[in-house]
């Protein structure tokens, strides 16, 4: 029987699974649709869920925003409507929201949390509990609908959790509105108003913000004084303050002509205007404003426009227009080395607060010496690669921020001030060494808000974070290590990559398997600590015993010197699965048997007479994070030598 010749029966479909069809997918579908309708929607379907199933898939929104600021009282309201598509292979049927500014109450988890630690923030302390009614933070959410329709939510802390009045199926979208109003809190951290520099308003994790969901579910961590994570999506944002403040923030200003000044100094009259902002593909909107700010501004040389706002001050007018070609400087070096940053500008602001990273921007301080100033505004910078464009978890994953930031950090500082240091990064690797030897080091798994210390939330993200990359840039070669972080940008900006996505690239880049090397230095604290044993001449060859100390295994590289010059030894692990090329192609390179990582001691074979060494190093790069160097030279004092019968 041909397949047009169906029986008529087979062509019978049930109303009722129709209906039901309707009611789990949420198709507007006909009751009396035909048959190749029903056909063409099914296999619509499964192709949608198919796809979300098979790879990487993450949410999208579109927020449009009308604030109107009342600066007398720090108040403001806000009109919020944001279209929210749900990308994933699952139906929502609820949605959650951060209340940043709610953490800025006495009895908040963040002001317990702070009074609790042995070592709080000095400049949040106990500060949020002596917080009067008229000086702390809220945001009230008026009201809220789904497409129309009035949702019931709960506000718990600095999250409200929110029940849609209709399932959120996978591939569509819906519109999530509310109005809501919110006190500015007096500034205790990163955000805030009247700060000690005197920077009136620092707007940041200041409206009702949608928390991101992804492949492990919703990201609702209260605030406590850590790390965020956003949604990816456009931006459009009104503005209604005192025409006397100038504002500076994300995003690109849409009408300049209709404010009449732009980004320059203010009018003299005290009207209100609407600044229009529009920013896209950022998953957080910040800005600043005041009465006194300075702007200036130049272009880094892919044409990015950077702006600069700062409070009118002789000395630092001076500072500023020195910090410029600085700013430029870095921007050139992280388009080149680390992927060309995606915007069209980018804002340093004089927030009043340490440092902080916003798409588009940083908030910082700016009194202290030029230096510093230099150093924060370098490091904020770079965060909008890493945080602003791979926008990772950084609850989760700080040092993916955090670490990554220090790394390239380091290389932009000592390039721009000419430092031509042999390893950049030594002082993260201090750091890093004075943790581990501490007994109180704690996993890189750790949540950011879970640490026991604020030293070892800083010791791990940063500088652990940053001896990370130097160190597996030993493990896989410069070259390959370079390639590599170019690839793990060009795959994974505007996204939200994990440490495993980190992990596949530098593999496939290198053609290594470096599964063991994430494994003991993300999920442990164990340590890498090698030594020379011992040294042993036999003729016109030299023993050289070498033993895994710590139990962090390691590829390692040992440098032989005699007068004609060096040869380095280099052991690879088995694990590995291959080896890298050498960095130098002008140093001898020996290549040596695979040293199996449950073997404690290696025998390595030199074929140099023992007369003819100067000396023996293990890492004479200093590129591993070995926590005793002194056990890695000989000559040494402690080493036995001896002479082959």
């Amino acid at each position: 029987m041909k397949n047009d010749q169906l029986p008529l029966k087979s062509l019978y479909i049930n109303p009722f699974s129709i209906l039901n069809l309707r009611l789990r997918l949420n198709l507007n579908l006909p009751l009396n649709l035909n048959l190749p309708f029903l056909l063409l929607s099914l296999l619509m379907v499964s192709a949608n869920l198919a796809s979300a199933q098979s790879g990487y898939w993450q949410q999208k929104v579109v927020y449009d925003m009308d604030i109107k600021m009342n600066p007398e009282k720090h108040q403001f309201s806000g009109e919020q409507t944001i279209k929210y598509t749900n990308n994933s292979p699952d139906t929502l049927t609820k949605v959650f929201y951060h209340l940043y500014f709610n953490a800025f109450q006495p009895g908040s988890m963040m002001d317990v949390r702070s009074r609790n630690l042995p070592d709080p923030d000095r400049r949040v302390g106990s500060r949020i509990s002596k917080l009067k009614e008229d000086e702390i933070g809220f945001q009230k959410i008026d009201w809220l609908k789904q497409d129309g329709k009035k949702l019931d939510f709960e506000v718990v802390g600095t999250v409200a959790e929110v029940m849609l009045h209709k399932p959120l199926f996978p591939g569509q979208s819906t519109e999530l509105s509310m109005e809501f109003n919110a006190q500015v809190p007096i500034q205790i951290r990163r955000s805030g108003r009247d700060n000690s520099e005197g920077v009136e308003f620092t707007m940041t994790q200041w409206y009702p913000k949608l928390a991101e969901y992804d492949k492990d579910g919703w990201a609702t961590s209260p605030y406590v004084g850590r790390e965020f994570h956003g949604v990816f999506g456009t931006f459009n944002v009104n503005i209604t303050i005192d025409s006397a403040y100038t504002i500076a923030g994300t995003g690109v200003l849409q009408n300049p002509n209709e404010i009449g000044h732009g980004f320059a100094s203010a009018k003299a009259q005290t009207t209100p205007l609407t600044w229009k902002f529009k920013a896209e593909n950022v998953h957080d909107f910040a800005w600043a404003a005041d009465t006194n700010y300075v702007h200036t501004q130049t272009k880094a040389d892919n044409g990015t426009e950077l702006h600069f706002f700062h409070l009118q001050d002789s000395i630092l007018d001076s500072m500023w227009i020195a910090l410029m070609p600085k700013t430029v400087a870095l921007f050139n070096i992280m388009n080149n080395r680390f992927g060309e940053y995606p915007y069209p500008q980018f804002s340093v602001i004089q927030g009043g607060d340490g440092g902080m990273e916003y798409p588009m921007c940083t908030m910082i301080t700016a009194e202290g010496t030029f230096g510093g100033l230099v150093s924060v505004t370098v490091h904020e910078a770079i965060h909008n690669w890493y945080y602003g464009v791979m926008a990772t978890n950084e609850s989760k994953y700080p040092w993916m921020d955090e670490g990554f930031t220090t790394f390239a950090q380091n290389i932009v500082l000592d390039s721009i001030n000419e430092k031509g240091k042999s390893n950049p990064h030594s002082h993260s690797y201090t750091g890093y060494v004075f943790s581990a030897k501490s007994g109180t080091e704690e996993p890189l798994t750790t949540h950011a808000d879970h640490f026991n210390t604020n030293q070892h939330y800083g010791l791990n993200s940063y500088s652990k974070g940053c001896v990370f990359l130097h160190q597996l840039s030993s493990v896989m070669g410069q070259e390959a290590f370079n390639r590599g972080m170019l690839n793990y940008w060009n795959t994974w900006k505007l996204k939200h990559p994990t440490p495993d996505d980190f992990k596949r690239v530098m593999e496939k880049t290198s053609g290594l398997e470096l599964e063991w090397y994430f494994e003991h230095w993300i999920g442990t604290t164990k340590t890498v600590d090698y030594a020379i044993k011992n040294v042993i001449a036999d003729g016109s060859k030299t023993n050289v015993l070498l033993q895994r100390v710590g139990e962090m295994p390691m590829p390692i590289e040992v440098t032989v010197e005699t007068e004609k010059g060096k040869t380095i030894y280099y052991i690879p692990l088995e694990v590995m699965r291959g080896a890298k090329k050498p960095d130098n192609e002008h140093v001898k390179w020996v290549q040596s048997t695979d040293w199996p990582w449950t073997y404690e001691f290696y025998d390595l074979e030199v074929k140099i007479p023992f007369g003819e060494i100067k000396s023996i190093t293990i890492d004479a790069s200093e590129k591993l994070a070995d926590i005793n160097r002194k056990d890695n030279q000989f000559p040494s004092e402690d080493l036995i030598i001896f002479k082959a019968k």
